[in-house]
């Protein structure tokens, strides 16, 4: 009987052992491979060991492109994801248009990137941008918020986490799962609203929240079009990211340098994703539950 049960499961695992060793496994070998060589896809490839590794780990825009894609890895998972959380909790005691207010949020998710992209950087505009116009009517002096080097990466990054929809329905979602005796035995016991989210919501979607963290950080790790699209990765390559020089190493058909930033962005991201949610995931229940 045990022997059938493995012969079946075998043959229902043999097509996604394929398609995963064909759109997986391969594809990321062979960037590996190719990562080690000079190669402009279209002569032979020549093999330089290292060569393209260290030529990147020696470059000063390289390593400022790791510190911003970390940045903005910390800044999806600890900023984004608290506001999500915040909105989902309040929008979880269904207030008044609080189905109104949950579509609200969520629209943004389901319009281009590259619109967004865009309209942020007309508002962020120095002459006739909305927020210079705006600060104006306090007597604030107009800004040039994504061409200055302070100002450039926090007002990409600032318009990026205000977009909390995605991860807001998560949880929300996560909420909807707790017994609703919680919150009433709770009550009875004099506990506010404070102390009921803090004790009882926090601790039950626990594991839900450090799973939309690995997912918001894992989406700042790989970042690129609203930098490529507002900035460039400027001024001064003060908002350029990993993404960012793959872009233009491919752009250069220099093919074996896009592939190795391509290797250092995967690794980087493993280790930044796995490192949190070590540091997160306790030996409790919440933590068994995303293990």
């Amino acid at each position: 009987m045990k022997n059938k049960n493995i012969k079946m499961i075998l043959i229902f695992l043999i097509p996604v052992t394929i398609l995963y060793t064909f759109f997986f496994i391969y594809p990321l070998g062979f960037v590996l491979a190719t990562s080690m060589t000079k190669w402009n896809g279209i002569s032979a490839m020549e093999f330089v060991k290292l060569d393209n590794y260290i030529k990147l780990l020696t470059d000063e825009t390289f390593l400022l492109s790791i510190k911003n894609n970390v940045i903005w890895a910390l800044s999806g998972g600890f900023i984004q994801i608290p506001l999500a959380t915040l909105v989902a909790l309040i929008l979880a005691r269904k207030p008044r248009g609080w189905k109104t207010l949950r579509t609200i949020y969520f629209l943004p998710n389901i319009i281009s990137a590259v619109a967004i992209a865009m309209m942020w950087k007309a508002i962020y505009n120095p002459m006739y941008g909305f927020l210079n116009a705006f600060l104006g009517l306090f007597g604030s002096e107009g800004h040039n918020w994504l061409g200055e080097i302070n100002t450039a990466l926090p007002a990409i990054i600032a318009q990026a986490v205000l977009y909390i929809g995605y991860f807001m329905i998560i949880i929300l979602a996560a909420t909807t799962t707790i017994p609703k005796s919680y919150y009433e035995a709770a009550e009875i016991d004099g506990c506010s609203t404070l102390q009921q989210e803090w004790y009882i919501t926090l601790p039950m979607i626990r594991g839900i929240l450090i799973t939309t963290m690995t997912l918001a950080m894992a989406y700042g790790m790989r970042h690129f079009e609203a930098t490529f699209l507002m900035t460039n990765g400027g001024p001064a390559h003060s908002t350029s990211v990993m993404g960012l020089i793959l872009y233009h190493k491919m752009d250069a058909f220099r093919l074996g340098e896009a592939n190795a930033t391509g290797t250092i962005l995967i690794f980087l991201g493993t280790v930044v994703i796995v490192f949190i949610r070590k540091l997160l995931t306790r030996s409790d229940a919440g933590s068994d539950s995303v293990q």
